[in-house]
């Protein structure tokens, strides 16, 4: 009789109803598999991910130290960096293991954990934007920025300090291994991880510096008729942009040297252009530092990236000549040094109020060579009304008057010259100049109907002359008054004085001789 053999199917059959779900709840995690040392045995997926989880959380608060430059530290925590569970998808392959897959691999896997158990490995995983934010928000402190090598322009010629190399954090390699070192090296516990640090070499050194003799470019500007506020403006931003040293390549930014305008820095009031108006501003005159730096700059012959012209004409160069900086419009002046050697700027101001730029560097011109800059006016509009504003804040009597200013379309013209001969001649900028009447501001506020009447009369003439004219005779009338009030105040207070003053003791007789 034949024997036959039912082992395969007994066992597959049996190998198939343990792999079969029950109804439709959702299969528990087999016994014997572990995460870390965490044992998953009977648990839903849900109840492994909750508790594994809360197991990378327990970590948050681990302190991680990042040193940065000269024992400058940085100092947070795990949870702060974005800790987070790294490899979940191990999870699913903990769920599944045994009940997924070919019946003969489950079936092993089945048999498996009853002699070992399934151990799988955590993983952390971190936010590498919140490093680098952690970073760039800490690590700049500790910063060490290079020193470039620089002149100082002496009686006796120039005196070169050297520069000294600098220290910085390398943001994007540090954040690099930062996470490196969490995701791959970290053990859930305090540490302290270097941070990638560069040296950065100065700019320029002695030998390139002691070349620097030879004047470039020197222009001077007067500002006699200014007030003392504008004049002590003026000497500030001067000395400001004096003992610049530029390298090549570097972009001068005369905006930035100046700023910003406030009294800490330096700067009083004293007027300014504004909306076709002169008002008074911090910093008022700062343009004319500006201008007269432009002016040096273009006869060095350095790259101007960056220039505006005013909004009205001014006094102290010709038309097309100027250069304005302003906070409120965002004007500046900038510059870039072209030439391949370093350059230093020296400013100063003099007693009979003269300002003057001077730019030293390298000569490499052509000694035969001349440059010259033309101004050529295209246009000129010279207004014809008079505008007359009232301001109700001011007494009758007050009046302040503004010149006109004409209106102009110019340009400036470079002209190059050698042994005397024109060889080109380039127009380096256009300009546009508003126009602006003669105006008057004049005072209406009085409880005098009369003199209110009379101010309101000339102010409808339309005549700045007319309602300066009203308006002093009103001030100098008020002036008197108010001098005849001071004088019979003070003739008050004499009385009062002297009635104050104790009554002189009565005369006692001689004694009588002896």
């Amino acid at each position: 009789m034949k024997r036959v053999s039912i082992t395969v199917p007994i066992v597959m059959a049996v190998m198939m109803a343990v792999t079969m779900p029950v109804n439709a709840k959702e299969e528990k995690i087999e016994s014997g598999i572990y995460i870390n040392d965490m044992d998953l045995s009977g648990m839903t997926t849900a109840e492994a991910k909750d508790m594994v989880k809360e197991y990378v959380d327990s970590f948050g608060g681990a302190e991680i130290t990042l040193n940065a430059v000269d024992g400058g530290t940085i100092v947070t925590t795990a949870s702060e960096l974005g800790l987070k569970w790294g490899n979940e998808t191990v999870l699913d392959e903990a769920a599944h293991f045994g009940h997924d897959g070919d019946i003969l691999r489950c079936y092993k896997e089945l048999k498996d954990l009853q002699y070992r158990n399934k151990v799988y490995t955590v993983n952390f995983d971190f936010d590498k934007n919140k490093i680098r934010t952690l970073i760039e928000e800490n690590a700049q402190q500790y910063n060490q920025e290079a020193v470039n090598a620089t002149l100082t322009k002496t009686e006796n010629g120039f005196e070169i300090t050297e520069g000294q190399p600098g220290i910085m954090v390398d943001t994007a390699a540090s954040v690099d291994a930062v996470y490196d070192y969490l995701t791959n090296g970290w053990n859930g516990t305090s540490c302290s991880i270097d941070l990638v640090v560069a040296v950065q070499e100065p700019a320029g050194s002695a030998e390139d510096l002691a070349k620097v003799k030879d004047v470039l470019g020197t222009f001077s500007t007067s500002y006699s008729t200014s007030g003392g506020a504008r004049s002590a403006n003026v000497a500030n931003g001067c000395s400001l942009i004096n003992g610049t040293t530029l390298y090549p390549g570097d972009e001068f930014s005369a905006y930035e040297a100046v700023a910003p305008f406030t009294e800490a820095n330096g700067y009083y009031m004293a007027g300014s252009y504004l909306n076709g108006q002169v008002v008074d501003s911090l910093g008022g005159g700062i343009c004319q530092v500006s201008t007269t730096l432009y002016n040096a700059v273009l006869l060095s012959e350095l790259e101007v990236t960056e220039r505006y012209n005013h909004s009205m004409i001014v006094t102290y160069v010709s038309p097309s000549a100027d250069a304005a900086i302003a906070e409120s419009s965002g004007k500046d002046f900038k510059f870039k040094n072209n030439t391949g050697y370093p350059i230093y700027i020296e400013g100063s101001t003099t007693s009979d109020k003269q300002i003057t730029f001077t730019i030293y560097g390298v000569e490499t011109r052509d000694s035969s060579r001349e440059i010259a800059f033309e101004s050529v006016v295209l246009e000129k509009t010279v207004p014809d009304t008079e505008i007359i504003y009232t301001d109700a804040s001011m007494p009758v009597g007050y009046c302040s008057v503004q010149s006109a200013h004409i209106g102009y379309k110019a340009q400036l013209w470079k002209v190059v010259r050698e042994n005397g001969v024109e060889i080109s001649r380039e127009q380096i900028n256009s300009s546009s100049y508003m126009k602006a009447p003669r105006s008057a501001t004049v005072g209406i506020a009085t409880t005098d109907e009369g003199a209110y009447n009379a101010i309101m009369a000339a102010v409808a003439t339309n005549s700045v002359d007319e309602v300066k004219a009203v308006a002093g005779a009103y001030k100098a009338a008020a002036d008197a008054a108010a001098a005849q009030a001071a004088a019979d105040a003070a003739a008050a207070q004499a009385a009062a004085d002297a009635a104050a003053q104790p009554a002189p003791p009565a005369e006692q007789p001689a004694p009588p001789e002896q």
